[in-house]
C-alpha cells in the first residue's frame, strides 16, 4: 500500500482549448489524447515525467463556480490501489467515488495501478495527431518538483497528519515566515522514493491578512496555490517560455543587491538572473533557482513555478519572503 508517485494532476478550466495553448504552446508539453463524454471534454498533456489533464465542461461546472479553474485531482500510482484505499480510509479520508479519496478542500486523489497509461479511466480516450514542433526547441520541463497547497489557518498540522496516516508520508521539513505585520507556516510532506512532494502552507491567526488570505478568499476554501516544475536550466527556460507569452512574478531589484552579498559565489550569474527575475537559494547540500508565473486564470487561483536544484533539496525558504512580497505586489497592481 505504497505511493509510487504521482500519475497526473487534473485541472478543471473554464477554457479547456485556452488551457492547452497554455501547456503546448507556451510550456512545450505534448497533446498526447483526447476524450469527450455528455458532462465533459478532457485533454491529456505530458512534457517529460509530468502529466496534465485539463478538463471543461458539466463536469467541471460547480467546482469552476465555486473555486475557479484549478486543481480538482491530483491521482496516486499505487502498488496496490485497494490496499492503499483501504489504508486511507482506516485512516478518516473520505470516500469520493470508487477508487478516489478526499484530500483538502474540493482536491481528491484517484488511485491508479502502476499500469495506467491513459488516465483518468474510464474515459473514451482518443489519441491526437502530435503539433508539429518547433525546431531545435529545447524541452526545458523534467518532472513535477511539488505541488503547494494553502490551507485555513489553524488546519496545517491537520493536513500534514492526514498524508502520514492515510498515505505513509514523511514529514520532510518547515519553515516559519514573517513578513512585517503577516506571518505563516509551511511543512513539506512526501512519499518515501521522494516522488510526491507537497509544501502545505496557512496563514497565521492574530496576523495582517496575506496573500495566502487572499488566496483563500478567492479559491473559496483549501486548495491548490501551484505547481513546481523542474527545470535542468531555469535562466534559458525563462527566456523561452517568456518569449512565448508566458507571464512571470517581477522581483525588486533590492533583491538582486542583497543576493550578491548573501551568495558571492553565484556572482557571476547575477545579471542573468536580474535580467530573468530568478531567485536563488543555499542550503546545506547545495543551490536551486526558481521562479512563479503570475496566473494565466480570470480568478488568479492557480500559478506555476520553475525550478532548477543544483544539489540543494530545499524549497527556497530565504526566498519564500520575496514571493510573498511579489504576489502581494502584483494583488494590488491588479487591484488598480
Amino acid at each position: 500500500m505504497t505511493v509510487l508517485r504521482i500519475g497526473y494532476t487534473e485541472i478543471y478550466t473554464t477554457s479547456r482549448e485556452a488551457a492547452v495553448e497554455y501547456f503546448v504552446g507556451a510550456l512545450d508539453f505534448t497533446d498526447v489524447a483526447r476524450a469527450r463524454t455528455a458532462g465533459a471534454e478532457s485533454s491529456l498533456l505530458e512534457r517529460g515525467d509530468v502529466r496534465i489533464v485539463v478538463t471543461e465542461g458539466a463536469t467541471a461546472a460547480e467546482f469552476l463556480d465555486r473555486h475557479g479553474d484549478g486543481v480538482a485531482d491530483i491521482a496516486f500510482i499505487c502498488d496496490d490501489v485497494e490496499a492503499t484505499r483501504e489504508r486511507a480510509l482506516r485512516a478518516g479520508a473520505r470516500p469520493v467515488g470508487a477508487n478516489a479519496v478526499a484530500a483538502f478542500g474540493a482536491v481528491r486523489h484517484s488511485l491508479l495501478p502502476a499500469s495506467t497509461r491513459y488516465a483518468p479511466a474510464g474515459l473514451p480516450w482518443m489519441p491526437v495527431a502530435p503539433r508539429g514542433a518547433a525546431a531545435g526547441r529545447v524541452k526545458h520541463i523534467a518532472a513535477l518538483d511539488h505541488v503547494a497547497v494553502v490551507v485555513a489557518a489553524g488546519a496545517l498540522h491537520d493536513c500534514v497528519e492526514h498524508y502520514i496516516g492515510a498515505f505513509g508520508f514523511e514529514r520532510y521539513s518547515s519553515e516559519f515566515i514573517e513578513v512585517g505585520t503577516q506571518a505563516m507556516d509551511s511543512i513539506v510532506v512526501r512519499n518515501a522514493a521522494g516522488t510526491a512532494t507537497f509544501t502545505i502552507l496557512e496563514p497565521l491567526t492574530g496576523r495582517d491578512a496575506g496573500q495566502l488570505d487572499a488566496f483563500l478568499e478567492r479559491n473559496e476554501g483549501a486548495g491548490v496555490q501551484h505547481l513546481a516544475f523542474l527545470v535542468d536550466e531555469i535562466v534559458p527556460a525563462v527566456r523561452d517560455f517568456r518569449d512565448r507569452g508566458v507571464e512571470f512574478l517581477s522581483t525588486p531589484g533590492a533583491y538582486y543587491d542583497a543576493l550578491a552579498e548573501r551568495l558571492r559565489e553565484l556572482a557571476v550569474e547575477i545579471a542573468d538572473l536580474c535580467e530573468t527575475d530568478v531567485l536563488a537559494d543555499r542550503d546545506e547540500w547545495g543551490y536551486l533557482l526558481q521562479l512563479f508565473t503570475r496566473s494565466p486564470y480570470p480568478r488568479n487561483t492557480l500559478f506555476y513555478e520553475l525550478i532548477q536544484r543544483r544539489g540543494g533539496r530545499g524549497f527556497g525558504a530565504n526566498n519564500i519572503r520575496a514571493l510573498y512580497e511579489a504576489i502581494e505586489r502584483d494583488d494590488r497592481i491588479a487591484a488598480e
